[in-house]
């Protein structure tokens, strides 16, 4: 087994591209390893934060007639991009996809998508196959039950890809707090979606303005 270490292996936003996999209202409806509200969520602080690094960022749904449309709190990110809708449950299998990952010229693969037993599962697993850096959001995932995403993960680990959460992409993403550009953008993201982490960093905020009583403000 390769490792995956060193300073190298770490995400970069110039090396990364995202490809978001049918976060769609058939797939959340039975939506049971998390939370469908987190889900939705969590998909939405990744597209955001794709965006704030201008991470190239490919949208595709399966049988949208059918499974519905992606949640718009997604498409909403990225208004002038058309969804690739595919007949293959398999998103590596549909060269309109894969063609337009690989005109970015980028090799680190980012991946989410409902459901992770299957949707995610086999892109990842075929695209490792064929030398990809592959990376899965996994908060940003969900499945039929915690079994299947458990399992999932499982196997697509054994096959060589890399876990990560939304939050833990940022950090790595934005590497340094001294470059400056980006982070207010990410700051903005982490406002609105990091839960606890965005309301401490506006109370701190709140704080830091406060006078301190006595003083003359």
């Amino acid at each position: 087994m390769t490792f995956r270490n060193g300073l190298a292996s770490l995400l970069r936003p110039e090396d990364s591209v995202v490809v978001l996999i049918d976060h769609q209202p058939y797939q959340l409806a039975n939506l049971n390893s998390h939370d469908p509200q987190a889900v939705v969520n969590n998909s939405t602080a990744l597209a955001k934060v794709a965006k704030v690094f201008n991470v190239p960022t490919i949208l595709t749904s399966v049988i949208a007639e059918r499974g519905g449309l992606i949640f718009p709190q997604i498409t909403d990110v990225f208004p002038e991009q058309d969804v690739i809708d595919r007949t293959f449950i398999n998103t590596w299998e549909d060269r309109k996809v894969v063609d337009v990952v690989k005109a970015t010229g980028r090799k680190q693969l980012i991946i989410a998508g409902l459901w992770t037993e299957i949707c995610v599962a086999m892109p990842v697993i075929q695209a490792l196959g064929e030398g990809w850096d592959v990376t899965v959001i996994t908060d940003a995932c969900g499945a039929v039950s915690v079994e299947a995403h458990q399992v999932a993960i499982q196997r697509m680990i054994a096959a060589g890809a890399n876990m990560m959460t939304w939050v833990a992409l940022a950090a790595e993403w934005q590497r340094d707090w001294a470059r400056t550009e980006h982070a207010a953008e990410l700051t903005d993201v982490f406002k609105h979606h990091a839960a606890g982490s965005g309301i401490a960093y506006l109370w701190e905020q709140q704080l830091l303005n406060t006078p301190v009583p006595g003083k003359v403000a």
